[in-house]
């Protein structure tokens, strides 16, 4: 285990072997967060373990919603039934290195990891009624041929441009790679326009890969229900500002829209489709 840093266990389950899913609370759309806790929920994983903040995580100028102070945090959850154990944590702002060796080593301390799966959003200029396709980058061979079996296009090739940092799965991988853990970052490519206000048929593709990837036997049937209701919320909001249905028609036919054009959309779908009352 790493030295210096605190950690918890609540307990110590008792798995032959697992796999890891990891995903980051400031996610792009918070498709990872959304799609974990919705697994979390299903199967009633346990919590069995925490990193401390201190010493990863800059704890001044915490995050206040309703008034409840949002600590940052790296919480550990298992499903022994389906050999899972679940990090859902806050993106370190040190230490990465020794942050992810950590995160490897408690899990490895109840069990060995047999693969390792990231989740995250990409923001995309396509339109919501756009097929949702997941997208995959592995760290061998051998979780390439893996993903080969399942419907997601695993030809992503992403390359952290010169002079900036990798992403935190980029880095997961790498660090898994060194320990010859084969491991994989699923993207799923979401409507710039819903980052505030979600998008279901992300969530609902994405979990349906897991679901079928770990035989969870969850029902996704409640994401059905989320994407008629957006797309009812969309449809009466275009129908309102004529302006926003052009929008729309464009991005559906491949024609990009001009960076004030964004702007406005943008504005629109957050001040309308967030809310409570219909438009």
């Amino acid at each position: 285990m790493s030295e210096g840093i605190s950690y918890k266990f609540f307990s110590k389950p008792k798995l032959n072997s697992c796999s890891l899913i990891v995903c980051w609370k400031e996610d792009t759309g918070r498709l990872g967060v959304s799609v974990i806790d919705y697994i979390n929920e299903k199967l009633n994983s346990q919590l069995f373990c925490e990193i401390e903040p201190e010493g990863f995580f800059y704890l001044g100028g915490v995050l206040v919603e309703d008034n409840i102070a949002q600590f940052p945090e790296s919480k550990f959850y298992c499903c022994p039934e389906k050999k899972l154990v679940i990090v859902r944590s806050n993106t370190p702002r040190a230490e990465w290195y020794k942050f992810l060796n950590m995160l490897l080593d408690i899990t490895e301390d109840i069990c060995p990891i047999k693969d390792l799966y990231t989740i995250g959003g990409m923001v995309t200029l396509v339109a919501h009624t756009t097929p949702r396709k997941l997208l995959a980058t592995a760290n061998s061979p051998e979780m390439n041929t893996v993903l080969s079996r399942y419907d997601l296009s695993v030809d992503l090739n992403y390359e952290t441009p010169s002079g900036q940092r990798p992403t935190l799965s980029s880095y997961l991988l790498w660090v898994a790679r060194r320990r010859n853990i084969m491991g994989a970052a699923l993207w799923m490519p979401m409507p710039f326009y819903l980052v505030s206000a979600g998008d279901p048929r992300a969530y609902k593709k994405t979990v349906d890969f897991l679901n079928f990837r770990f035989n969870l036997g969850i029902d996704i049937s409640v994401f059905d229900d989320e994407i008629h209701r957006q797309n009812e919320k969309i449809a009466r909001l275009s129908n309102r500002f004529l302006e926003l249905d052009g929008f729309l028609r464009k991005l559906e036919t491949n024609i990009n829209l001009t960076e004030e054009e964004n702007g406005r959309l943008v504005q629109l779908m957050e001040e309308y489709l967030g809310k409570d009352n219909q438009p």
